[in-house]
């Protein structure tokens, strides 16, 4: 595994159990800066475990997390200051209902940060007009789709200049629509270079936006490469079968799309 200066994140032998089930098994992998990675797997496999443990909201039993250099698992740099290097974005939105979408963004930079409102401010409008929600600035979240709550998280955290983002299944619970309006910001943060690990069950988008794909099921990267060769020909039979669950007979044409 490379260590090389242009890794932002080195995860070396990574181990988690929730009582007796392990799971994360020596889970060791890299990320270099401006790199798209997207992980998918079964449900239950660790995916949401990896990236809450990078957000330090699981607590490891054994390996390391390195970001730029440092390995934050020791607990030596207080997590809220390494979680305004690493950006999150839930399944659920978590926006304040009572504040509007500009006071939702505004807590972390002017609160956390320190940052002048004006600065700030700025900078957040900035974010919004990108994702198509300048006008709903002064919106309460009751006053949002949920698309637009997506939005609205995903410009929340990047107002705190994260080096890293992380996505875990932040489409979930959205309708086909909504799902779109979302995966095109994300589309457009990865042509802008930043720095993603995305956890969905979206082929489709995991094949547009990915630099790479890994697989995991039980804990284990099974089998990890570029989407089109994994996609087109995965070397694993777990990682076969599990895409043929994507797979659908066109009963017209008799041929077999993803």
């Amino acid at each position: 595994m490379s260590e090389d200066s242009s890794n932002i994140l080195v995860i070396k032998n990574l181990n988690i159990s929730f009582g007796e089930r392990k799971v994360l098994k020596d889970l060791s992998f890299e990320v270099a800066k401006g790199e798209v990675v997207v992980v998918i797997g079964p449900s239950g496999c660790g995916k949401s475990t990896l990236l809450r443990c990078i957000n330090g909201l699981e607590t490891i039993e054994s390996g390391s997390i390195l970001l730029d250099g440092v390995n934050i698992a020791e607990g030596r740099i207080p997590w809220p200051l390494v979680r305004q290097k690493v950006g999150m974005v839930f399944q659920s939105y978590d926006l304040f209902p009572h504040k509007t979408v500009m006071e939702n963004i505004l807590m972390g930079p002017v609160k956390v940060q320190k940052r002048k409102p004006a600065e700030a401010r700025a900078e957040a409008e900035l974010l919004l007009e990108r994702v198509g929600l300048l006008d709903r600035r002064d919106s309460h979240p009751r006053q949002l789709s949920g698309g637009q709550k997506q939005r609205v998280a995903i410009v929340r955290a990047l107002c705190m200049n994260p080096e890293i983002m992380l996505f875990d299944e932040v489409t979930a619970s959205l309708d086909p629509e909504m799902v779109r309006e979302v995966f095109d910001v994300m589309l457009e943060l990865a042509r802008r270079g930043m720095t993603m690990l995305i956890v969905t069950h979206e082929m489709a988008f995991a094949r547009a936006v990915a630099d790479r794909v890994f697989f995991i099921d039980e804990g284990v990267i099974v089998e990890s490469g570029p989407p089109e060769a994994f996609f087109a020909a995965p070397r694993s039979l777990r990682a076969q079968k599990f895409l043929n669950n994507f797979k659908f007979e066109d009963v017209k044409t008799k041929k077999t799309s993803l």
